[in-house]
């Protein structure tokens, strides 16, 4: 037994030392084998492209509009804050908030008993003066002045007799029997009556035109002074009765009767919400495309159907804390159902463009640089890569300035990560009914999971 032992343990040994030898040998054979069938496996998969499935749409010729839209809040066409010009206690209302009023209608009075006294004392000073005035126009003349008249009429008077004495010696003169020197004197006579004539008359038109006039000027005074003053009461007494400077209705009521108006606070507010008015603030390059009179809607929560409208107002000027331009879009309200102080939505078409090239929104995206880009489907069954320049965008529309024709065809889903030039599969849209649609995206992401699938599988049988 000792003798077989001593005989197997050599072969162990030499069996050992073999494998020692022999196994960086049989390692290299596996590497080298390995680098093969790597190699071989790699070549297989290099010759078989990765193909997408995208959906594409054409290229579309058609007209196209560019919206301003802001948020904005709703005012009313005209509103008033009637504020009363005196301090006084409400007497009373005669409207109530919500009520209809019409412009010039009373709306409340407050406390005038002291201003319908001072009212009425001021009138009768005015009657007064007018009395006054009338007797003063329609007065005979001063004594002074019936005197110059008097003296007037005689120096007159003188010298017509003067005049016929002068004629009758004259004849007499002709006929021999007057002397020369008595038509002479007669002469004289007529000369010195002539002037005190000339100076009586001159002596009345003085007094009438100076003693005259200052005196009814000083009546006239009086009769304005008691006229402004009487004016003056009535307004203050008119101030007492606060009436409605619009159409519209009674919005705010803060007061009631018996309590103090303060000069300075609104004592009731009307607003005619017959029309609204829509501000909005809108950047500096939307508000140069639109102007007066342009068309838009006003969309209001709860209110299913958008309310049509047109711009009454784009300012002139920015506003200097936003550096935005405000502008006004008016719209009818007949229902009143539009309320002021609403937020709504503000809608302004400011450019249309016919024959426009127009792709959907979701076919562009960003080249690594920012500049905007599509994926065209070619003819060669592979999607490249344009560079383009949009213009207006319009919903899920835009338009296209530069890059494409009206014969392309865009990749509308699936563009976004597709590397240019890769192969592409074109499937048809889903369906339009939103079940169908969601069905369709999942049995086409079902396709998608199942292809993607089934490539690593082949390749397993291959390895």
């Amino acid at each position: 037994m000792k003798h077989i032992k001593l005989a197997v343990i050599p072969n162990r040994r030499n069996m050992l030392d073999r494998l020692r030898h022999t196994f960086p040998q049989l390692i290299t054979l596996a590497t080298v084998a390995g680098l093969v069938f790597a190699v071989g496996c790699s070549k297989e998969k290099g010759d078989q492209e990765p193909t997408v499935a995208v959906q594409v749409a054409p290229v579309e010729k058609t007209s196209i509009e560019h919206t301003v839209t802001a948020q904005a809040i709703l005012f009313p066409r005209q509103q008033a804050a009637i504020v009363p010009k005196i301090s006084a206690p409400v007497q009373k209302f005669l409207v109530k908030r919500g009520s209809k009023v019409r412009q010039g209608q009373l709306l409340a009075v407050l406390e005038n008993r002291d201003l319908a006294a001072a009212a009425q004392d001021t009138k009768g000073g005015y009657e007064q003066e007018q009395a006054a005035y009338a007797t003063t126009t329609g007065a005979s003349l001063p004594e002074e002045m019936q005197k110059a008249e008097a003296d007037a009429q005689q120096a007159q008077k003188a010298l017509d007799a003067q005049e016929k004495v002068y004629q009758s010696r004259q004849q007499l003169f002709e006929q021999g029997a007057l002397p020369r020197k008595e038509l002479d004197q007669s002469g004289v006579d007529v000369t010195q009556a002539r002037n005190a004539n000339a100076i009586a008359k001159n002596h009345l038109d003085a007094l009438k035109a100076i003693g005259k006039q200052q005196e009814l000027k000083a009546a006239a005074g009086k009769l304005e002074s008691a006229k402004g003053k009487y004016m003056g009461a009535t307004a203050q007494l008119g101030y007492s009765e606060i009436r409605s400077p619009i159409n519209g209705f009674v919005t705010d009521r803060p007061i009631y009767p018996g309590e103090m108006a303060a000069a300075g606070t609104p004592l009731i507010t009307v607003m005619d919400t017959s029309a609204v008015i829509a501000k909005a603030h809108i950047p500096q390059a939307d508000a140069a495309l639109l102007k007066v009179g342009d068309k838009g809607t006003i969309t209001v929560p709860g209110i299913e159907k958008p309310i049509e409208g047109k711009l009454t107002v784009v300012s002139p000027a920015l506003d200097p804390s936003s550096t935005t331009v405000e502008v006004w879009l008016e719209a009818k309200n007949p229902k009143q159902q539009l309320k002021p102080g609403t937020s709504v939505q503000l809608s302004v078409t400011a450019e249309t463009v016919k024959d426009a090239l127009v792709v959907p929104a979701s076919a562009l995206v960003s080249a690594p640089d920012g500049s905007p880009v599509v994926m065209v489907a070619g003819t060669d069954g592979k999607a490249h890569q344009k560079a383009v320049k949009i213009g207006i965008r319009q919903g899920d529309d835009v338009q296209i300035l530069e890059g494409l024709t009206e014969n392309d065809k865009v990749v509308a889903t699936g563009a976004y990560g597709l590397p240019d030039n890769t192969k592409i599969k074109v499937e048809a849209a889903p369906a339009e009914a939103p079940a169908a649609g969601g069905k369709g995206e999942g049995a086409k992401g079902e396709g998608a999971k199942g292809e993607d699938s089934k490539a690593p599988s082949e390749g397993k049988s291959e390895k």
